[in-house]
């Protein structure tokens, strides 16, 4: 099990309060060696701001994107390794408009856009917002990279340490642990003897690290006054299959995930989870994320994953539909009809969603990913069966969801 991020949280203010910063070089110039003395190798160090139509002073291009490199700048000086400026809100629609530019510009600036408001509304203008942001964003790169580093949210609290998600709400700093724990579960699950010992197994593990990890992060409270958001021990993966959550899903007895009983395994890992001990924020499930994860980008090369399974094993699980490689022709309207569908799960079923769609130009449908990343397994672009929506969902209006109750 490794550290994916210590996510420390700021607002940066305009012009910058470059005192902010310091603070946060000092936390995390005693975070990360903290952590690595309880055996813990940290991948990355990243700061996260409040949604930044609510610190910058206007949305002009020029402004927003010269803020932007000034905090990677910033960032990087102070030892972080990325920052996110937060989603665009669906109140200030311009805020996403300027979202591609500001990856243009950038290499390590992460941005996300809400699709839901805090009124449990499907935002209908924001769902075309967003995916007019990745259509763009896909041709800044001949490999439609650029979409790495963006996100559409439903129902996303402030406070997640995972990226793009990651935004911060008021003025207190504060931080927060992202863990890559798939291999916690490949391990409890291989060779357990009953499900109940594969479950208790698990459970062990990860209440071992909880415990560990929050002593360390207690006594950075003790010395810089932040305030400890909590641990999101969401099962992320890396690509090679002993750390797979493919991987650990299969150890359950699923033949090849994709295939019936892909969902029940789901739902049996996420509610393990759910019976841990230990202080929460953030999405706390397992990534279903198919090119960081080798079992489920080969599964997906083999065609047994698709949009439609991805979404359904959301219902259960994780954090939605990420990193997804789609055709490269893959229009605006598609893409709003697939992000439409995400946005009403997450308010129905009252949880936190994202979708990272990564159109790559010039592939089409079962053409073969050629990404050279080493966080990335490659796999084939997946199919699109969606059209333009029309009527009064292809409108400008918003709808209120409850949480299903049946």
């Amino acid at each position: 099990m490794k550290i994916r991020s210590i996510t420390y949280f700021l607002n940066p203010g305009h012009p910058v309060n470059t005192a902010t910063f310091e603070k946060a070089a000092a936390f995390i110039a005693s975070a990360r060696p903290a952590f690595v003395r309880q055996g813990y190798q940290v991948q990355t160090t990243r700061l996260a701001t409040p949604p930044f139509a609510n610190w910058l002073p206007s949305l002009e291009t020029g402004l927003v994107v010269e803020a932007a490199c000034q905090l990677e700048s910033l960032a990087h000086v102070h030892g972080a390794d990325y920052i996110s400026l937060g989603p665009a809100l669906p109140h200030v629609l311009q805020s996403y408009a300027v979202v591609p530019d500001v990856f243009a510009a950038t290499r390590n600036v992460f941005l996300s856009g809400l699709l839901t408001s805090q009124e449990r509304e499907v935002i209908l203008p924001a769902v075309r917002a967003c995916a007019q942001v990745i259509h763009r964003a896909s041709a800044l790169t001949q490999d439609g990279f650029a979409n790495l580093r963006f996100a559409a949210l439903a129902n996303v609290q402030p406070g997640a340490p995972f990226f793009p998600a990651a935004y911060h709400q008021g003025d207190q700093p504060a931080f927060a642990l992202a863990t890559e724990a798939a291999d916690l579960a490949v391990e409890a699950f291989t060779g357990a003897s009953s499900l109940a010992n594969a479950r208790q197994g698990l459970i062990s593990q990860v209440e071992s690290h909880a415990g560990r990890l929050v002593q360390v992060a207690e006594g950075l409270v003790d010395q810089f006054g932040v305030v400890f958001k909590g641990l999101d021990f969401t099962l992320a993966p890396f690509p090679e299959e002993a750390r797979s959550i493919g991987t650990a899903l299969e150890r359950l007895g699923v033949p090849a995930f994709g295939m019936h009983g892909s969902l029940a395994a789901s739902a049996f890992l996420t509610d393990t989870l759910d019976q841990a001990r230990y202080p929460r924020i953030g999405f706390n499930g397992l990534f279903l994320t198919v090119l960081e994860d080798a079992t489920l980008a080969k599964r997906a090369a083999e065609g047994l994953l698709s949009l439609n399974e991805l979404l359904l094993y959301s219902s259960v699980c994780g954090t939605g539909l990420d990193t997804v490689p789609l055709p490269g022709n893959t229009s605006v309207d598609e893409l709003a009809a697939i992000l439409l569908d995400l946005a009403a799960m997450a308010l129905r079923l009252n949880k936190p969603l994202t979708a990272r769609l990564m159109p790559i130009p010039g592939k089409s449908a079962g053409d073969p990913t050629e990404f050279d990343f080493p966080y990335f397994a490659n796999s084939r672009v997946l199919p699109v069966r969606a059209r333009g929506l029309s009527g009064l969902l292809g409108g400008e209006d918003s709808f209120q969801l409850d949480t299903h109750k049946g």
